[in-house]
């Protein structure tokens, strides 16, 4: 179980996993933030890359909505190494109208964070806190179709799949590539099984 804590900087939950911190934004990270943005594989499965103003713009409106609401987005840090290596989210989901009142988790790190298992290690932590402290029934997340290292992640984590849940988004274009949505959940039940018989990896 990962207990949160007061965030010294942010004063937002905090979280520590066996490798990661899960903390509120620092002024440090929107550089970082703004270079993940920018990065071509980083956006593969986005409908473009971010301009820096963009993204220092979303940087204050993530950093304020996680102070105010005690969720949203994270920043995570590697203990002992990568000082930010992308974001963890926990977020009702906006603009879905199919969705609502469901509460969406999600991620964006840096390539260079890729390929260690932070994304499923950083998830896990936050579906403890949705089921545990918000008491949310349940937890989805979406992705393109195409996109299997997120869809990876979303299995690890526990979650399942029906393709009768597939969607179009409707913030994406006609006939793009991307359009094509995917959607995954897990349930409380089904992640208090999951906990009491050995979460997986």
């Amino acid at each position: 179980m990962h207990e949160p804590a007061p965030d010294p900087v942010a004063g937002v939950p905090e979280f520590t996993t066996a490798r990661l911190r899960l903390r509120g934004w620092r002024d440090d990270d929107v550089e970082a933030w703004a270079d993940l943005n920018a990065d071509p594989r980083v956006m593969e499965f986005f409908p473009s890359t971010a301009r820096r103003t963009e993204s220092v713009a979303s940087a204050a409106r993530l950093r304020a909505a996680l102070a105010r609401d005690g969720f949203g987005w994270w920043a995570i840090e590697v203990r002992g190494g990568l000082p930010f290596a992308g974001v963890v989210a926990l977020q009702k989901v906006p603009s879905l109208a199919h969705l609502e009142g469901a509460m969406e988790i999600g991620w964006r790190l840096a390539a260079a964070a890729w390929g260690s298992g932070y994304a499923p290690e950083a998830a896990t932590a936050l579906l403890a806190f949705a089921f545990e402290t918000l008491r949310r029934d349940e937890i989805v997340a979406f992705t393109a179709r195409t996109n299997r290292r997120s869809r990876r992640v979303m299995e690890k984590i526990g979650m399942t799949y029906d393709p009768r849940d597939d969607f179009e988004h409707p913030r994406i274009a006609a006939r793009h590539p991307l359009r094509p949505h995917v959607l995954y959940r897990i349930g409380a039940e089904t992640w208090r099984r999951s906990r009491d018989g050995g979460a997986a990896n």
